[in-house]
């Protein structure tokens, strides 16, 4: 028998959200690691919040939503509040009831900015890697490190010299520079849309853009990022970034994976004063390491390991938004990588429970 295609819907509902999200769903194992870091973060909630008032959006609210975004690869703060009005599942896991009103995005973003004041990102970064090391799940002895290109949030004719008034454009929405056969530097010039950004080229022969680096230090057992930060685009901002990573581990008797990009005497010399061996690849004429490194088998082993690291930066780029980042500004790009590894983490743990 064929069903009436009745278009009006029921007036009351007897399931709740959480009736409604599968038992073997993704998300409740995510869920779950997210509201306990979330349970040891509430003291530093509660001094950044006055005592008076009217009550602001719950910062774990906040968090959860935020974490979606980087999760299900939601564009913009707007899309992200859409898919919270009419998806069942976002709302179950922001913690927001059946009948309960959405905020506005631009309230979402001045309560957002709160958090980013609080360095909330950073805490829960670091409480989603004590987690996994409760669970035994993290290498203290060996790891990778490498660095990646964060693609600014700034068009090209934004960059403009640091002394030249400003004038009026042609065209606001759209003006017109031609800035082909000037000499530009990150010396003389600077963008007007993010002043944090660099210029700067991957590669000869690849195009230069308004960028970041952002560093990722990797534990090689199953390959977690245990930390990370974001610097600016310069020659050497990617291995002094890696040096202060290594520098603020626990632990300096361990091994470095890295590939040819570190293998300088600089680098490698800074390493051994910190007590770490360096299992950098080497160039072609290098002369950094011998013998004395290479030849164990532990050598090999991370170089054969370190590659994974690049899954890392492909599922924060593919799925965690950073191909183009979405903020202006030195601190936001810091936030918002810092959150897109802890969510890298939270996804890897779910799969290593599932699997063992």
């Amino acid at each position: 028998m064929r069903g009436d295609d009745e278009q009006s819907g029921h007036l009351f509902s007897y399931l709740s959200p959480e009736q409604r999200v599968p038992a073997d769903h993704p998300l409740r194992t995510i869920r779950a690691m997210t509201d306990e870091a979330l349970r040891r973060l509430s003291p530093r909630f509660e001094a950044m919040y006055a005592k008076t008032g009217r009550p602001s959006i719950p910062p774990e609210h906040l968090l959860r939503a935020l974490l979606l975004q980087v999760l299900y690869s939601v564009r913009s703060e707007r899309m992200l509040i859409e898919q919270l009005e009419y998806n069942l599942l976002f709302r179950w896991f922001v913690g927001v009831g059946m009948d309960d009103a959405v905020w506005a995005p631009t309230t979402f973003t001045k309560n957002r900015d709160r958090l980013l004041a609080g360095d909330i990102a950073r805490a829960f970064f670091e409480d989603v890697v004590a987690q996994a090391r409760g669970r035994r799940l993290l290498s203290a002895e060996h790891f990778t490190v490498d660095g990646t290109l964060l693609e600014a949030w700034a068009g090209q004719k934004s960059f403009k010299r640091k002394d030249q008034p400003a004038e009026p454009p042609d065209d606001p929405g759209n003006p017109t520079v031609n800035f082909h056969g000037e000499p530009r530097s990150n010396q003389t010039h600077q963008s007007t849309t993010d002043p944090d950004s660099r210029l700067f080229k991957k590669a000869k022969g690849h195009e230069a853009k308004l960028a970041y680096l952002g560093e990722v230090l990797m534990e090689n057992r199953h390959g977690l990022v245990v930390d990370a930060c974001v610097v600016p685009a310069t020659g050497t901002g990617e291995r002094d970034a890696a040096v202060s990573l290594i520098a603020s581990l626990p632990s300096r008797r361990v091994t470095i994976g890295g590939d040819k990009g570190y293998d300088t005497r600089g680098f490698v010399e800074t390493l051994r004063q910190l007590g770490a061996t360096p299992h950098v690849a080497r160039k072609v004429k290098s002369r950094t390491l011998d013998g004395r490194t290479t030849r164990h088998a532990g050598y090999d082993i991370s170089q054969r390991v370190r590659k994974r690291i690049e899954e890392v930066f492909g599922w924060m780029k593919t799925v965690g938004g950073l191909r183009k980042l979405r903020h202006r500004g030195g601190g936001l790009v810091n936030w918002q990588f810092l959150l897109a590894a802890a969510a890298y983490n939270l996804v890897r743990m779910r799969t290593l429970a599932a699997t063992a």
